[in-house]
């Protein structure tokens, strides 16, 4: 008898092109909402599922960041504490949790009144984890009742063992990329500053709340007043055409 759980999981050949595919794809070195896209759409492949959620670990909270269905209102905005309700619970843990019926029952559940999957019959959470530590879960659900065979819990599972490195480091990449944006924003601010303090003969603080006051009446971001002024200055200064 075979007790190494990996070569069950294995078993069957389709498995294993799955989980190379997945593999495969998932280092392909995209955008993590991409990678997120295909988490989804591999686990709603191994599990015919009405509801599949992949929540990224930021911190300690748990951000909702993917999901099978259309969510934009709550997509990167909907978050729970590590340790709070099923998702949180398999993170804190980090093993699964399979649900077969009366999921909303159960004494871990958390309702969210934007999502009506809360209303589901059954409840499969997996957590996806990078050298140990869960940097994410997956949640698929069901409308009726569903029993989630062993094979299944043990191929989302794997879905996650497979996809933790390139999850984290595609978050760590998607939050460097916000943090440049962010000072980058912030040295236009700075160059937009003092040209109007220069030309209009404000201090620093004036010359902020004017920028702020053109970013509302022109219903633009303060980036892109700040630009503006930039720009007209370097035109002003001929450098900026050629």
């Amino acid at each position: 008898m075979n007790a190494n759980p990996l070569s069950n999981a294995l078993s069957y050949d389709g498995d294993i092109d799955f989980l190379h595919d997945i593999s495969s794809r998932i280092a392909a070195n995209d955008p993590l909402h991409q990678d997120l896209d295909r988490i989804i759409e591999f686990a709603s492949a191994v599990v015919k599922c009405d509801s599949c959620f992949v929540y990224v670990r930021e911190g300690d909270d748990l951000l909702l960041r993917a999901s099978k269905n259309p969510h934009e209102e709550v997509i990167d905005r909907l978050k729970l504490r590590v340790g709070q309700g099923i998702t949180g619970w398999v993170a804190e843990h980090r093993e699964p949790v399979a649900v077969s019926e009366k999921a909303s029952q159960d004494l871990r559940f958390k309702i969210f009144h934007e999502l009506p999957e809360d209303s589901f019959e059954a409840f499969l959470s997996v957590p996806i984890l990078s050298r140990g530590r869960v940097v994410g879960v997956i949640n698929l659900q069901h409308r009726e009742p569903h029993t989630y065979t062993p094979r299944q819990i043990r191929l989302i599972s794997m879905i996650g063992f497979l996809v933790g490195a390139e999850i984290e480091l595609a978050r760590l990449e998607d939050e460097n990329s916000h943090l440049q944006h962010q000072l980058e924003t912030r040295k236009l601010l700075e160059r937009a500053k003092g040209i109007l303090q220069r030309d209009l003969g404000l201090d620093e603080e004036q010359a902020y709340l004017t920028l702020q006051r053109q970013a509302r009446q022109k219903r633009k971001a303060l980036r892109e007043i700040a630009e503006a002024v930039v720009l007209g200055e370097e035109i002003r200064r001929g450098t900026g055409a050629n």
